[in-house]
């Protein structure tokens, strides 16, 4: 079949990204910043740029790591808000890709199926399919995998009993219809995460008829103010970038504080976190059944609800929330197993992501398909005995952010150290001395649980061991060896 002429022509470069969402912009924007001297391209399956913040487009979708950490520490966050909505975090990455020149050198449409590496050639060939069909052969040195942990094409669907014979819609909040209808409609949201909380009260403020969060088993939730006074205050008196970074160190180590503590002393943590949330509820909400989670804090994520939205809903009772289990769907609606049916015009299923890794891409090492599963994370950022690859996994307990832009950061030194030396390649080799196996991200979430399975795993000692500290990493990304007696480099 002759080619399209149109079509774009294949790659061939020192360094390509996989996927342009934050973690694809954060990383070409660092080469442009600190390897001007390399060729780099970045690839995107979708036809937008974005990643996470052009996909989602149900009420409400916001951030629920704080902007002054979830932005880039390069190019300050200039918005009003901390907890930011999705549309203005997209104009700031575009903005961000914009000004360093990755707009430009993104290659959209591009679903990336196959990575094989050649020892004898020392490159990459990077198997990537367009919207219309074509397959191209791009090459490239150096490989950087920014497209996250969760399935893009779809999330965790659950099938319920009777499903069927529901009359209204059925929705997932990873596929929202466009301009579906809110207004006077009943809903019943599936679910107790971030999605869910996030979800009840846009939907109340669009003018839903009722919203109700039906829930299996509750999560935390924390009411942290949507504007920070102190940037405001700094603002004014210092340099943007300057009261930025002053704002960014002060929450990254209220963050840390924070999550220590909650981790050490989790029995007082729960007694906080459930304090705090029934000083937002009317005298004798049953708070017990609704917000007090039988797993410690930071076990799972702890949901951020902006001025406490969601729980100023629930006390005017503009909302609910049941806690119960499903025993299936009516035509009316959802039937609990208490024999409760909640009426519902709508359902939206908040349950959760689909995990995967890479977007599906296949890997082959020298003829070698690799099971990434059975491999295993160094310094959470390269694979076992995959040369010349490095991958973006934010952290479970703070912005994503602060681990990626220190991931690209590192990997930049690295190719600026190859360079150096006239060297081409670098891999870590596993050899067992990184102690016991154990899940990649340390979190009991069910999508976790679920797809943990198909993630490489983490050791027990460094640099094998993911440390979710950002202190730490700092460290250990900016000063430490790259000849460690583990990468090895040739």
């Amino acid at each position: 079949m002759p080619r399209d002429p149109m079509a774009p022509p294949p790659l061939d470069v020192d360094v390509l990204v996989v996927g342009a969402g934050l973690s694809g912009i954060d990383m070409a924007c660092r080469l442009a910043m600190h390897r001007p001297e390399l060729t780099w391209a970045v690839l995107e399956a979708r036809s937008a740029t974005g990643g996470t913040w052009d996909l989602f487009r149900y009420p409400g979708i916001r951030s629920d790591s704080d902007m002054y950490t979830l932005g880039f520490p390069f190019r300050p966050w200039r918005g009003r808000t901390s907890i930011a909505p999705a549309a203005e975090i997209l104009r700031y990455l575009r903005d961000t890709a914009d000004e360093h020149g990755v707009t430009e050198r993104t290659h959209l449409g591009q679903r990336v199926t196959r990575l094989e590496w050649s020892g004898e050639e020392r490159r990459w060939t990077v198997t990537a399919r367009t919207e219309s069909g074509e397959v191209l052969l791009h090459r490239a040195r150096f490989v950087h995998v920014a497209t996250g942990y969760y399935a893009y094409d779809s999330g965790h669907v659950v099938e319920f009993p009777r499903q069927e014979s529901f009359t209204g819609e059925v929705v997932h909040p990873q596929h929202w219809p466009e301009g579906m209808a809110v207004a006077g409609r009943r809903f019943v949201v599936v679910g107790s995460g971030a999605t869910a909380i996030t979800l009840v009260p846009a939907l109340v403020e669009q003018g839903a008829a009722s919203v109700t969060m039906l829930q299996r088993s509750p999560s935390y939730v924390a009411a942290l103010p949507n504007t920070d006074v102190v940037a405001d205050g700094l603002r004014r008196v210092l340099p943007g970038r300057v009261a930025h970074q002053v704002v960014r160190g002060k929450n990254v180590a209220l963050s840390t504080v924070s999550y220590q503590a909650l981790r050490r002393w989790p029995q007082a943590g729960r007694r906080l976190l459930r304090r705090r949330v029934a000083d937002r509820l009317p005298d004798g909400y049953p708070v017990d059944t609704h917000f007090n989670p039988r797993y410690d804090p930071w076990d799972e994520r702890v949901c951020v609800a902006p001025d406490g939205d969601l729980l100023d809903v629930l006390a005017d009772g503009r909302a609910s929330v049941v806690t119960a289990t499903i025993d299936g769907f009516e035509p009316e609606g959802v039937r609990l197993a208490g024999g409760e049916v909640l009426p519902a015009d709508v359902v939206v299923t908040a349950t959760g992501l689909r995990l995967e890794v890479g977007g599906g891409a296949e890997v082959v090492v020298d003829g070698e398909r690799v099971d990434l599963a059975t491999r295993h994370v160094y310094k959470g950022c390269m694979i076992s005995d995959v040369p010349n690859l490095a991958l973006s996994v934010g952290y479970t307990n703070a912005s994503w952010t602060l681990k990626a832009d220190l991931t690209a950061r590192w990997v930049c030194h690295l190719l600026g150290y190859l360079d150096r030396r006239g060297l081409r390649v670098a891999v870590p080799r596993w050899d067992g001395s990184g102690g016991a196996d154990q899940p990649l991200l340390g979190l009991s979430s069910g999508y976790v649980r679920r797809g943990e399975h198909l993630l490489p795993k983490q050791g027990s000692r460094r640099p094998w061991r993911v440390v979710q500290s950002y202190v730490y990493d700092v460290a250990v990304t900016r000063f430490g060896r790259l000849d460690d007696g583990v990468l090895e480099l040739s």
